[in-house]
Order: structure tokens, then sequence, then C-alpha cells
């Protein structure tokens, strides 16, 4: 038994975990790695083991740092089965769809306008996202299922975002067993919407995500009134809100804000826009995936007479093109939020595009940016950008909201760890760069755990019986 780390290596996107068993291979997530345009396109495009040896994927939950290759398999003769809970079923079957338009729009407009830049084709097409779901079982949380001989699962719940795991394998091969536990993306305690993260199970080895290993998040409390204050200083000086967010979870946790915003009075008067048709479908997700919520939302629903906690006066939701096109020329105030998050493709790219260089505007972001990403160079303060092809100056103001992130933090993943630290045989640190991943290996040495192991790409480490 072995476990190779193909992605989310020392860095925070791209994941994918590949475990042998015997004679059997299992791929923990597939997700799309983000970054420097040309470097993302060759690690995304060729995938670095065999699909069609693959027996399963076991899939964390639905972003597409997890999610998005899962078409690149189907495209290289994948014949084996996806395993999610419902919730990422749902929001995988809008995501893919998505992922693949964007590609393949993407390239057309490169084509069209920069053809000297543009690839020869897309990572996948929407036919390959479209054979990709046809592979998808779905799973309720806490029920044990048998991917492949040899292995049981089950999946509870990790607070990150709808629908999302932690993942506890039970591996045997002749008389030696293992128990790992994969923490996928672990959540917050407290966030709006969502569960608390379930508590970590006994096991022998633990993959760990490491994102904020070195960062203490500002208290959940604070976004209302950072969001408040981003917005009345564009609106005083008649300048949009410029919002790159992800489409799963954050533009709806920003949905869930602001309308405790507008319920407060504390919203001015100016219209909203979600310009993403994925953020529409997702939205819808949320609200037909209501066994995920906490206590306080399912009250807040019944206080509701609508029922909605996702519609609110002002609110308007863009899925057509052509009413996209029509808010680049949209005067006065407005927030507009939009896909993807860390901007590097989507309609956002068309609203930056347009708004960047007026000092008026704000934009905001509200969650982490990943090196090499158009949302780090803006958060870093670059004076030019590249934005599809051509440069702009950076003319607006740019703030960024830290405790929306729907990650655990230090603390958060060394109280999830502590309980079961000192039984554990060995530690995988993934989905971090090197910084907090190095901070939060020491936090858990500090702790008692052996064997901490902060794997590069193409690395496999042993599962000793």
């Amino acid at each position: 038994m072995n476990i190779t780390f193909w992605g989310a290596a020392q860095t925070v996107t791209g994941s994918q975990h590949l475990l042998n068993v015997g004679d059997k291979k299992i791929l923990l997530d597939c997700g799309l790695f983000q970054g420097k345009r040309a470097e993302a396109y060759a690690i995304n495009q060729k995938l670095p083991f065999n699909a069609a040896a693959l027996n399963a994927v076991i899939l964390s939950h639905a972003h597409i740092d997890h999610s998005g290759n899962l078409p690149s398999l189907a495209k290289n003769n994948f014949r084996g089965k996806i395993h999610s809970t419902a919730a990422t079923l749902d929001l995988c079957q809008s995501m893919l769809r998505d992922s693949a338009a964007i590609q393949e729009n993407d390239i057309a407009f490169l084509r069209r306008n920069h053809p000297q830049v543009a690839p020869s084709e897309p990572i996948y097409t929407s036919d390959d996202a479209e054979r990709a779901l046809d592979h998808f079982v779905q799973h309720e949380y806490h029920e044990w299922f048998q991917p492949v001989d040899g292995v049981r699962t089950k999946f509870c719940d990790a607070g990150h975002m709808l629908g999302s795991t932690w993942e506890l394998h039970e591996l045997r091969e002749g008389n030696r067993s293992v128990r790992l536990c994969f923490s996928g993306d672990l959540g917050r305690n407290g966030l709006p919407i969502l569960r608390d993260p379930e508590p970590m199970p006994e096991c022998d080895y633990l993959i760990m995500e490491s994102t904020y290993g070195d960062k203490l998040h500002d208290p959940i409390t604070l976004s209302l009134g950072a969001l408040r204050d981003a917005i009345q200083t564009a609106y005083r000086r008649g300048g949009k809100v410029i919002i790159p967010a992800f489409a799963v979870e954050r533009t709806q946790e920003l949905l869930y804000n602001l309308n405790q915003l507008m319920l407060s009075g504390d919203l001015p008067k100016l219209p909203i826009f979600v310009d993403s048709p994925l953020a529409v479908n997702v939205t819808d997700a949320f609200r037909r995936h209501q066994e995920c919520y906490d206590e306080e939302t399912r009250q807040l629903l019944e206080a509701d007479a609508d029922g909605d906690v996702f519609a609110f006066p002002r609110l308007t939701y863009v899925r057509e093109t052509e009413k996209s096109k029509q808010l680049n020329h949209l005067k006065g105030s407005a927030i507009i939020i939009s896909a993807s998050g860390m901007a590097e493709n989507g309609r956002i790219l068309h609203h930056l595009r347009n708004n960047i260089e007026d000092p008026r505007n704000l934009i905001l972001f509200v969650s982490f940016q990943a090196p090499d990403t158009l949302g780090r160079k803006i958060v870093d303060g670059m004076p030019y950008v590249k934005i599809l092809g051509d440069e702009f100056k950076l003319r607006a103001e740019v703030r960024q909201i830290h405790s929306f992130s729907g990650h655990a933090d230090r603390n958060d993943l060394l109280n999830w760890a502590r309980p079961q630290i000192k039984n554990l045989r060995g530690i995988f640190l993934v989905h971090g760069e090197a910084g907090p991943m190095k901070a939060l290996k020491q936090g858990l040495e500090d702790l008692g755990a052996k064997n901490v192991i902060m794997p590069a790409r193409g690395q496999s480490e042993p599962l000793d019986g």
C-alpha cells in the first residue's frame, strides 16, 4: 500500500492523490491546477498517470481545484466510478459543464484577438464533461461503501462548502490493514449556512490540508463590517464594487451577508448583480440541499415568508451573455459579483477589463489568491496587469477581506488533529504553500506528531500496515 501525490503537493491547487492498494488504484480528487497560463495548461492537459488503469475516484468536494480535471479522466478512457455526496454531484453537474464551456470560450476569444498565445485546443470539451458526469455515484454522509475490493470508505462533513467531506478509508491488503483519513479542505466553526466540521476519526495516517497553516483568520463576525465599509466607500465616490468570487459557496455566503446588511439597513440603495450562470445554478443547488444547513440557517428559513435566504430587493441574477455585456455600460454605483474567485477565467475578466482603470471603483477580494493568478497580481498591487491578452493600469482601489475564508486556519487545523495526533504513524501535508506548510508541520510536531511529511509532486510514500 502506498500513496503518490500528484497535485496540491507543496502548492494549494490541483488536488490529486493516487492510492495503491494491492492491484487497485484509487484517485483521491482530480482537480485543475491553477497558476501561470502556460504552466497550468501543460500540467492539466497531460495526466501524470494512466486514467484507464484507475479503478475509482473518491471526490472530497466540488471546488474546481479538487474536481475540475475529472473530464480529462473521461477523455483518457477512465472506466471506473466517481464517488461523492449528493450535493457534490449536484454542484459538479453545473461546475464541470461550466469549466468546459469557459475553456472553449476563452480559447475562441484568444484565437480571434491574440492567436499567437492561443492554445491549440481546450484541456477538455463539453462532451468530456458530460462523459465524466456519467461516472458519478452518490453516497450519504456516514454511509460505508466499497469503491474497490479491499477498501471501505465513508464521508463525514468537512464544513468547507456544500457537500464537502473528509474521508475515512479502511484499507486491507492480505493480512495488513490501515486506516487513512483525508481531510479534504476543512471548514471553520461558526461559518454561516453550513454545519461545522465533524471531529477527526481514529486512524493510522492523515492527509491534511495546510492552506492557512501559519495564519489566524479574523473573526467571522468582522466580515459584515468589512463588507459594509467597502461598499459604502465606493458608493460615496460613485464607483462600482467588483467582487471576484467563487461561484460555489463564496457567492452564496456573500449573498447571505448582503441580505443581513439589507435587513439591518446598513446597505446603500444600489443594484447588486450576480453575473455568473454557474453561480445562479449553484445557488439553486444550495436551495435544494438544505440537509447541509446548520441550525441557525434553518431557523432563518422558518422565519422567512419566502423561505429563501438568497433572494432580496435590488438583487439580480444574470445568466444571459447579452445582459452580462450590458453591465459594461452601467452608470453609477453597483455591486457586481462574478466568477472566478482568483480572476483566472470567466466573466469576471471582462468586468475587470472595463473597471480596473477607474479610481472610483473598488475591487474586493474575498478569498485566497494563489501565486501567479491574476487575482494575486492585483492583490499584490502590480501597477500593470494583463487581462485576456491586453495590458491595463491598476487604478481602482483594491481590498481583501480575509474573514470570509471557508478554510480552517492554523488553530482550527491543530485543534482538529490534536485528539488523535499521538496515535498517528504519519501525516502528509498537502494543499499549502511552503511557508504555511512548514509552520503547520512545526505546530503538529509541538503537539507530539511523528513523521510529518511535506511530499513533493510525484513523491510516493508507503502506508505500512
